[in-house]
């Protein structure tokens, strides 16, 4: 709101709601292209008598559909002063994040309950022109490539999106990129790679959602003991010190922050120090900053305590369990023999509530490869879950196997060696998602697994090492801009570990800017109740309708 205020806009209203007329001032609508949004324009301006506003600047999130465009001409089209589609129906949600906000697509697209196939197809065209737009924003034209195996929502998908962006680029006002660019579009569904979506992860960002309940990327905390007044801090970019710390390990970020509150507060008292007038006023000028820096380190500090107070009592002993199934190697690098008995402890653990027992269980199946349904059956009754028991076996659905014949198709994809990268020992496991981008820049996917869309993909110049160093140095933002990119979307939500693995990867590749999508963000509980109504009817589920 402050930041349309400073433009000069002085209320924000929904156009579905009844509103008060302003008949003096002029609005802008910025709407989606749907007859609900059109129809409540037209309202607003049925007879000039009773127009709610002076006039109308319309933007319209996608292209508008002529239908709509010809109804809206012949009811109120001399009240509209400007008309513009301006291509932005995606939510970006970091510098190198985006997401479609249609959590409800994965029950769409992945429950065998839906008999007609018209839900599913409905989603997809509507995630189709969500993409095309993000790239139209981009001013990308890229080729579209997408995982073949072992559902096809990621090839219908691609084939939509590649339609997508022939129309745009047909008609687009510019139509200056009608050739491909030289990026890279990669749409995965869910399934590729199940680990990833339910270990405990222990970097900042990932753990602090795991953990607590952070809504809206809102955290609430207490400043003074639980008596205290409770305050809220929104988690994002425009604050500096969790752009730098939201990726780094917990045991970091507790050593990092109590060393800058110190920093701030000696830089405070030597302020403090010179008492002179002109002293003074330097010191008043710097109040609120310090007050903002101290503030933010504050909730920060209050964040990493209380990630820690879980972590201690219960996550820490997870997490040791975890690695070992997800990697089948333990610390010392020794192969895990018994999975089965790695996995018992947690189970026979009473301080473990179900969802991390259940987490624990699928990680065993995932690294077998699938179980048998009489080992199934038994664990689902020793561990006593049979009430949650879908959200193991739903998993089928999204192509993973969990009972073992239906793994004799699936072989393990090779991984790329880290042995020499530095970790923590309850930090081993690396997303599938940072492998994928590493070899999709460096040109190592494997074309029949990874097949393009279009008949002649662009030539794919995302590593750019050689040009990268033969061109003079340009400033790290003009060569973003001259580079590649690489963008990925996954089909049914992504993690936070994923995310970071976008940015972890540009910073190492330079001239490759990758970004990163989904229907919707995931946190491992939020993941595993969306697996469990899979197998519900349609109207027991919770979904927007279109």
């Amino acid at each position: 709101m402050t930041d349309l205020l400073a433009e000069g806009i002085t209320v924000v209203e929904n156009i579905y709601k009844n509103r008060e007329p302003v008949p003096h001032m002029k609005a802008i609508y910025f709407i989606t292209p749907t007859k609900k949004s059109v129809d409540g324009l037209i309202d607003d301006f049925i007879s000039k008598s009773s127009r709610r506003y002076k006039a109308a600047y319309v933007y319209f999130t996608d292209s508008c559909p002529d239908n709509l465009f010809n109804k809206m001409k012949s009811s109120c089209s001399k009240a509209i002063r400007r008309c513009k589609e301006i291509s932005i129906s995606f939510f970006p949600y970091e510098s190198q994040v985006f997401t479609l906000n249609v959590p409800d697509a994965f029950y769409r697209c992945y429950s065998p309950t839906l008999e007609k196939m018209k839900d599913k197809d409905s989603v997809m065209e509507v995630m189709a022109e969500q993409i095309v737009t993000l790239c139209a924003t981009l001013e990308e034209n890229p080729g579209v490539r997408y995982k073949s195996k072992p559902l096809d929502n990621a090839s219908k998908l691609a084939q939509l999106v590649e339609k997508g962006l022939e129309n745009y680029y047909k008609t687009d006002e510019k139509s200056q990129i009608k050739a491909k660019t030289h990026s890279q579009l990669i749409i995965i569904d869910r399934g590729f790679d199940p680990v990833s979506t339910v270990l405990h992860e222990l970097t900042f960002q990932a753990m602090a959602y795991d953990l607590l309940p952070i809504e809206n990327d809102t955290y609430k905390y207490k400043t003074d003991g639980p008596a205290g007044k409770e305050k809220e801090a929104i988690l994002e970019e425009d604050d500096e010190l969790w752009v730098k710390i939201r990726h780094k390990h917990i045991a970091d970020v507790i050593e990092e922050i109590p060393k800058l509150l110190k920093e701030v507060s000696s830089k405070k008292k030597a302020t403090e120090g010179k008492l002179s007038l002109s002293g003074l006023a330097q010191l008043m000028k710097k109040m609120p900053h310090f007050r903002k820096q101290i503030t933010r380190q504050v909730v920060h500090l209050n964040i990493a305590e209380d990630c820690m107070s879980k972590f201690k009592p219960n996550v820490e002993r997870l997490c040791k369990t975890e690695q070992d199934l997800a990697l089948g190697t333990d610390a010392e690098g020794q192969k895990v023999k018994d999975s089965m008995r790695v996995l018992l402890p947690v189970l026979l653990n009473k301080n473990h509530d179900n969802y991390d027992k259940i987490r624990a269980i699928l990680l065993y199946i995932f690294s077998t490869n699938g179980t048998t349904q009489e080992n199934l059956d038994k664990l689902i009754q020793n561990v006593q879950i049979e009430s949650d028991s879908d959200m193991i076996r739903n998993w089928e659905y999204l192509g993973v196997p969990v009972l073992s014949s239906s793994a004799s198709q699936q072989h393990k994809q090779p991984r790329r060696d880290r042995s020499s990268e530095e970790t923590f020992q309850l930090s081993r496991w690396t997303p599938v998602m940072k492998d994928i981008m590493e070899d999709a820049i460096e040109n190592k996917l494997d074309s029949k697994e990874w097949p393009y869309c279009s008949q002649c993909p662009p030539t794919w110049n995302g590593s750019g090492a050689v040009s990268a160093r033969q061109k003079p140095k340009a400033s790290y933002q003009d060569e973003r801009k001259s580079s590649a990119r690489l963008i990925i979307f996954v089909v049914g939500g992504i993690t936070y570990s994923e995310m970071r693995s976008a940015y972890e990867v540009s910073q190492v590749y330079k001239s490759c800017e990758v970004i990163i999508g989904s229907t919707h963000l995931l946190t491992p509980k939020r993941l595993l109740d969306d697996v469990k109504s899979l197998s519900k009817p349609k109207d027991m589920v919770c979904i927007k309708d279109e």
